[in-house]
């Protein structure tokens, strides 16, 4: 198992101009992962995405850190106005850049929900053969590239194990799968081992992440806390130090004989060096305890 992080881990430190975005090749590096993956490249003024990508691939080769992923957003509801085919054409633009960056995987959303002045059925299920029909263009698109393509347990609405299961059965293609965060389950409150478990078979790349939890009984924790669909509190945490039970989740991937990529994504509010260090640290040991 190869031990990633995603560039939205240093996202804090880019916005505020502490460190470029190609700065942070190198810094996964030195700080010891075996790969780096992208999510939202953002590019510098008077540059160009496909450009700026290219320069990427080569500051990878250079510092001699491979480019596992790359992750961008997509709405096969409501993307590019509404209009199903634009946002299709869309996302294949983003398997382009894929292409460019070398890597063997594309992480794409598949909705964050209906339209709010939708008319009709606004269930997961009703949703299903559109997002499919989505889904399933790229990927057709990606696979002439070498490129696998898939979804991630993200958005709330595409978000629930047992919704994206079904999404990638009614894709039925074997060249689209499942990105796997084991701590977005927490965020529409499904069992993060339970769910990790039911979706292995399907799953191309990993992601660890760890949320401290509070009930909803409580009072509001303040700034900083969301809510859960089922209105629990949530705050993402450095790997190990919050309730997701990332060593069952990791015993359960090894146990299903996964031996991809599993990247730390970290969104806390605690100092990032200092955070991803902590759980590089702790991510490597559980791997090893597992």
């Amino acid at each position: 198992m190869k031990i990633g992080v995603s560039s939205y881990s240093y996202s804090r430190l880019v916005r505020s101009g502490q460190m470029q975005q190609i700065e942070v090749i190198a810094k996964a590096k030195e700080m010891g992962f075996d790969v780096i993956e992208f999510s939202t490249i953002a590019v510098p003024e008077n540059k160009t995405l496909p450009g700026f990508a290219a320069e990427l691939k080569a500051e990878a080769e250079r510092v001699g850190i491979e480019i596992a992923n790359y992750t961008i957003g997509a709405d096969f509801l409501k993307g590019s106005g509404g209009d199903l085919q634009a946002e299709i054409e869309r996302v294949k633009r983003e398997v382009d850049i894929a292409e460019i960056l070398g890597v063997p995987g594309m992480r794409h959303d598949a909705s964050g929900g209906f339209p709010a002045d939708y008319v009709g059925a606004k269930s997961f299920a009703a949703a299903i053969p559109r997002l499919a029909e989505g889904c399933r263009a790229v990927t057709e698109y990606a696979a002439t590239k070498g490129i696998k393509t898939m979804v991630e347990n993200h958005g709330h609405f595409c978000q629930d194990s047992l919704r994206v299961e079904a999404l990638v059965t009614a894709v039925n293609h074997p060249n689209f799968g499942v990105l796997i965060d084991m701590g977005n389950f927490i965020c529409v409150d499904d069992d993060p081992p339970t769910a990790v478990g039911r979706l292995l078979p399907y799953a191309f790349h990993c992601h660890a992440k760890d949320f401290h939890l509070k009930p909803g009984t409580d009072v509001f924790p303040g700034e900083g806390w969301a809510l859960t669909r089922g209105g629990n509190y949530r705050r993402a945490a450095i790997i190990g130090h919050g309730n997701v039970p990332v060593l069952q989740c990791v015993r359960v991937m090894k146990k299903a004989g996964f031996d991809g990529v599993l990247s730390i994504e970290f969104e806390g509010i605690e100092e990032v060096l200092n955070a991803i260090r902590i759980g590089h640290d702790n991510l490597r040991r559980f791997v090893e305890m597992a």
